[in-house]
């Protein structure tokens, strides 16, 4: 089994800066990709980073420039910071992990976080 923890959510004013951390822990060889997706009120989830094992990171266009994806391997954990929030940013962000490898012949294709609430005020 495999679980994600998500910390660092909170209130923050319009411009400025929160750190999200998610652990991965349980019995595992490997990840394939960790990220982080968002769903705001009344909205459909959207990714917002991901990075794979080797460091490539991939952003949406709306956090680009803000937002850094960062991930320790030998700590399973990913890191989201952002910067300059804006009032749009204000979500539940959930940490994802794709491709959770068990054995050469075991994995799951994703797990998901419970999520932590980011709120931006104006």
């Amino acid at each position: 089994q495999v679980q994600l923890v998500e910390s660092g959510g909170g209130l923050v004013q319009a411009g400025g800066s929160l750190k999200l951390s998610c652990a991965a822990s349980g019995t595992f060889l490997s990840i394939n990709a960790m990220g982080w997706y968002r769903q705001a009120p009344g909205k459909q989830r959207e990714l917002v980073a991901n990075i794979t094992s080797g460091g490539t990171a991939n952003y949406s266009d709306s956090v680009k420039g803000r937002f850094t994806i960062s991930r320790d391997n030998a700590k399973n954990t990913v890191y989201l910071q952002m910067n300059n929030l804006k009032p749009e940013d204000t979500a539940v962000y959930y940490c994802h992990a794709e491709r959770v490898i068990f054995t050469p012949t075991r994995w799951y294709l994703e797990v998901w976080g419970q999520g932590t609430l980011v709120t931006v005020s104006s």
